[in-house]
């Protein structure tokens, strides 16, 4: 595909974002912004949170992991089904019966403000590293089709992917975002059918023998008994990483709290949680077949995650591939991308600047301000991600994840599951000390993404000694 051709696509596919972001953000409101006005209908949430929850990360790195891990991706997958049956059973209530904008005022409630501001903290940190390493994997990709023929910079190429992102969401963020991720899922799994329609005929299989050649490939283990991908580590690691990736996150919950109604937020829940793990195994079936469809074609396949880019945009599959390949490679990088926006502006905007104090006119100039200084913050993360990132695109998001949402973990952990109370301004340093010392043990102790659960109980112990006897 020419640069030109791919410009022209990326150029059309953002006039209909803007389209949209037209007829629903009429209102810039906070309201519209933060939480949508709570009108949004739950099968759409449901629908658009399956884009934002694959995101770039897993267009391109799930497909591109089957080599080395084979089909044991869908252990985490069970064990995230799990976790999302907890958040809509544990966690959502509180949040709709408290009727949160930002999800760590919780914490301001039970424990106080220092502990809240923490875990705002915390969730700014761990969302600017995710939404970073996923817009960089797409940068990287759009900068190699498109930018280098032109010798564009990285950082202009970064710059405009962000700007475009601001472009349609900076007037009613959460209340565009809802439609907005509609289109782009709708393109993502347009792009995994398409993808795996046109290889098949290319190996000369239908649908019955593409199941078959894929089942008897060397790359369908599901289960694993065994070493890092036990079942039993998969399936817990997948729990807790929903519980703090979705459950315990502003930009995931925000969808969500802007349904109807916690009956509908729970139906959102648990029909997107079924919606996934099917979606899962189409892309773990397309990287079965990219894998095989290389070997037939001879090609050498360095990197996992050049998989899918390399066969899509270099081999003879035809333009049509290439296309879609392209939609929904953008379509999964902003499905995420511009909500974690928004979830950033929201949650310092209501955590760090109680906005909803000051007066209507303030609040609003407030929250673009912030909404424009979080755009420059992104842009500065993934160039420095360019700089230092040599590892699985996937499996760095999920160990830095590790890190600091772990802190999260222990907070709401002990705050649902006890009724002590703490030393509020002594919450931080915990909350920093149990990252560290979960990477002191990681160095003796090597861990995979069970991380999660091993540093979210180190702050739930470390919080321990912070409760006040009576």
């Amino acid at each position: 595909m020419s640069p030109t051709l791919i410009l022209s696509i990326i150029a059309i596919y953002f006039l209909v974002l803007i389209l949209i972001s037209y007829f629903t953000g009429k209102s810039d409101s906070n309201d519209a912004f933060f939480l949508g006005n709570k009108q949004s209908p739950w099968y759409i949430v449901s629908f658009g949170m399956i884009g934002a929850t694959l995101s770039g990360v897993t267009f391109i790195s799930v497909p591109g992991w089957v080599a080395d891990s084979q089909f044991s991706y869908m252990q985490m997958i069970f064990g995230m089904t799990a976790g999302y049956i907890i958040i809509a059973n544990v966690l959502m209530p509180i949040y709709y019966r408290m009727n949160l904008t930002s999800i760590y005022a919780y914490l301001g409630d039970r424990f106080g403000e220092s502990t809240h501001q923490t875990g705002a903290f915390f969730f700014l940190l761990s969302r600017t590293i995710g939404a970073s390493f996923r817009l960089y994997l797409v940068a990287n990709v759009m900068q190699i089709a498109i930018f280098d023929a032109w010798n564009v910079p990285f950082w202009l190429t970064v710059s405009l992917t962000i700007i475009l992102i601001w472009i349609y969401t900076f007037r009613s963020g959460i209340k565009t975002i809802i439609w907005t991720d509609t289109l782009q899922t709708l393109f993502m799994l347009s792009a995994v059918g398409v993808s795996i329609w046109l290889i098949s005929d290319k190996m000369d299989l239908g649908l019955m023998e593409l199941s078959i050649t894929v089942i008897e490939s060397q790359y369908s283990q599901v289960f694993f008994w065994e070493g890092k991908q036990h079942f039993l580590k998969q399936f817990l690691s997948g729990a807790f990483l929903a519980i703090v990736m979705t459950g315990l996150d502003q930009d995931m919950m925000q969808k969500n709290l802007s349904c109807r109604s916690l009956s509908d937020a729970k139906k959102n829940m648990y029909s997107f949680s079924v919606v996934l793990i099917v979606v899962n195994i189409f892309f773990l079936a397309l990287g079965a077949m990219l894998y095989l469809y290389a070997e037939q074609l001879d090609m050498e396949i360095i990197k996992g995650d050049d998989l899918f880019p390399l066969i899509a945009l270099k081999a003879d599959l035809g333009l049509g591939v290439g296309i879609f390949f392209i939609l929904g490679l953008i379509a999964a990088a902003y499905s995420s991308a511009d909500s974690a926006l928004t979830s950033l502006t929201t949650s310092f905007c209501v955590d760090f600047l109680n906005i909803d104090q000051k007066a209507e006119q303030q609040q609003v100039q407030n929250r673009k301000w912030v909404h424009l200084a979080f755009s420059v913050v992104l842009v500065l993360a993934i160039l420095i991600f360019k700089a230092i990132n040599d590892d699985s695109v996937i499996s760095a998001l999920f160990m830095v994840a590790g890190y600091t949402y772990g802190p999260l973990l222990g907070l709401f952990t002990f705050g649902i599951f006890t009724k002590y109370n703490i030393k509020d301004r002594a919450v931080p340093i915990v909350a920093v000390l149990s990252p560290l010392i979960a990477y002191a043990v990681q160095l003796y102790i090597p861990f995979g993404f069970e991380l999660l659960m091993v540093n979210g109980g180190i702050t739930f112990l470390g919080l321990c000694l912070l409760i006040e006897r009576v």
